[in-house]
């Protein structure tokens, strides 16, 4: 399989229906990242998904702000993203993963620019990377666990890291403002989704060639070289729809590789993009909230809707309509979407380890609720810190509650 030209790429991996402790002394867990606390809260992967302990993410917070105030130029970027993408807050946790042997939390931190990896025992850091630029973002961990790649939103990089040590493996340039990234074929690649500019006012449509170069950039995961883009502009533009915008936000791959579901800046619903044609071939319209109001400036950072997943069977979608409060899922044959699930501002959509249901952060209301693929219907909810973001299947020590205080 290759990835140049009009072929398909592997599923971002899905969570596994395995037991919840493992062979090797494991449990599997959930980290919510709680973007405003500067905290992770573990969670159940399962079931009732309850609390199982908190992790202070900014241990150095002290060390890292007396940095940042003594340097002006980190002090004007540190401030433009409490005031932008944190809107009014800082914003200290972004992305999370654990190692492979579950002794460490690795956490991108967007206002002090940079990836820590956490001893999970201890709550102490093993290691930082400082990123290119001034902020980091969206982060994936590859297959194996081995590898960690992040954005760099403000160098237009994405950085690949040994997740045990820290050190870089590689790296590889992209659009403006890149975000998401997803490695596919077993690892074998590795995609960014960059959105451009996000934090102005010039959201109308006429305005938004202001946004910047935004692409899909594929590279080859083990040299880092640039083996396809794709420009969505095109696409859209070709299926009829030049009306939306080309900044690709959260994704979701089909498990036979056929196709990408993706959300895009502004947009109510998300599109299918068949990638054997390099077509986009579908769009779907998701009800709007009466309440929410039509002035783009108001949606935060550009999102009307952002986050979804796909079950493991590949048949059904669960969306985050982040502006809309609700979450709902989508039947991907039909694209009907079943019962619209109250949510406050749902940031970020993740498959429970049992693969049945959900898992959408309710970042207006501190809490990430667990909806039913099967029923649309809410099953679970649990109290989480202030703005849970991303939410992760990761895996500790089976007998862990916490790292030991000090």
């Amino acid at each position: 399989m290759t990835v140049a030209g009009s072929t398909s790429a592997l599923a971002a991996p899905v969570a596994p229906a395995a037991t919840t402790d493992t062979a090797a002394g494991l449990r599997e867990v959930m980290f919510v990242g709680n973007n405003w606390d500067g905290t992770a809260d573990v969670i159940n992967s399962r079931g009732d998904f309850a609390k199982i302990g908190r992790i202070n993410v900014i241990p150095d917070k002290d060390q890292r702000l007396t940095e940042i105030y003594l340097n002006p130029i980190k002090l004007i970027y540190f401030l433009g993203i409490r005031n932008g993408p944190g809107e009014g807050h800082d914003q200290f946790v972004d992305d999370m993963y654990s190692t492979p042997d579950g002794t460490a939390m690795v956490v991108s931190r967007p206002s002090f620019a940079d990836v820590v990896s956490i001893d999970l025992a201890s709550g102490r850091i093993n290691w930082r990377f400082p990123v290119s630029g001034y902020r980091s973002d969206h982060m994936t961990v590859s297959p194996d666990g081995t590898r960690v790649a992040v954005s760099a939103s403000t160098s237009n990089t994405v950085h690949v890291l040994d997740i045990r040590t820290g050190k870089q493996l590689g790296s590889f340039k992209t659009g403006d403002k890149p975000h998401e990234n997803v490695f596919t074929d077993g690892g074998r690649y590795l995609w960014n989704m960059s959105i451009g500019e996000v934090n102005t006012a010039l959201d109308a449509p006429a305005w938004d060639w202001t946004k910047g170069d935004r692409r899909i950039t594929v590279v080859d995961a083990t040299t880092f070289k640039e083996v396809r883009v794709i420009d969505m502009r095109a696409r859209l533009d070709a299926f009829g729809r030049k009306d939306l915008s080309d900044a690709v936000r959260p994704v979701a791959f089909t498990p036979d590789e056929s196709k990408l579901y993706f959300q895009v800046s502004f947009f109510n619903g998300f599109l299918e993009y068949d990638l054997a044609s390099d077509k986009i071939t579908r769009a779907k319209t998701l009800p709007k909230n009466p309440a929410t109001s039509e002035d783009r400036t108001t949606w935060v950072n550009d999102s009307r809707h952002h986050g979804m997943s796909m079950n493991a069977t590949g048949d059904k979608l669960c969306i985050a309509g982040t502006m809309d409060d609700y979450a709902t899922i989508v039947d991907r044959a039909s694209l009907q979407e079943g019962p619209l699930v109250a949510a406050s501002k749902p940031y970020w959509a993740t498959v429970s380890g049992d693969g049945e249901s959900c898992v959408i952060s309710e970042s207006g209301a501190d809490r990430v609720t667990a909806i039913d693929f099967a029923t649309g219907r809410k099953v679970a909810s649990v109290a989480v810190g202030d703005h849970p973001q991303r939410v992760r299947i990761a895996h500790v020590a089976s007998d862990w509650t916490g790292p030991a205080a000090r």
